[in-house]
């Protein structure tokens, strides 16, 4: 076998490994999760720099290890009521068409495994969450997590800004 044929199946080992887990955050009352295939650190809060002229939900970046990182606050993009930042909040790091972006969180949980058997479709609203994020309910023993779509969770055009930042 190939160094080729050897790292294709590794690839392919990761992403069954990675097949039905997410990594679940609160914001506000609400349990969402995303796919772990996507989330590349968690990191503690730290300084935002602001950035003039970044859509709403873009709050400014943050230096990672010597990368700068757009930060979009979850409670704005889903306009929710903002919340004061304190020890427990968190940037979710992700990776989205090969741009890192931080996700600002009330809380991280943990990573769960959800079958695809115990995700429904999402519903045609949720509290304001326009339900094209939404890529499923997931049902958790007697919780339901709002399963996230994190490729949609940014507009083209967000995408188009962050890039200049980087």
């Amino acid at each position: 076998m190939s160094q080729l044929d050897l790292e294709d199946i590794n690839d392919d080992l990761d992403e069954d490994a990675q097949k039905d887990r997410y990594l679940t955050f609160h914001l506000g009352k609400e349990s969402y999760g995303i796919e772990i295939q996507y989330v590349t650190e968690i990191i503690v809060m730290q300084e935002i720099t602001k950035v003039p002229d970044l859509p709403e939900s873009i709050i400014g970046v943050v230096n990672l290890r010597g990368n700068v990182i757009s930060v979009m606050d979850m409670r704005k993009r889903f306009h929710l009521e903002s919340r004061e930042i304190d020890d427990r909040t968190c940037i979710i790091v992700v990776n989205i068409e090969d741009i890192a972006v931080g996700l600002l969180v009330d809380t991280v949980n943990e990573v769960l495994n959800i079958p695809e058997e115990q995700v429904d479709p999402p519903p045609k609203t949720h509290s304001g969450v326009k339900s094209n994020y939404i890529m499923g309910m997931g049902k958790v023993e007697d919780q339901v997590k709002i399963l996230l779509n994190i490729e949609k969770i940014l507009q083209e055009e967000e995408l188009e800004q962050i890039q200049k930042i980087d």
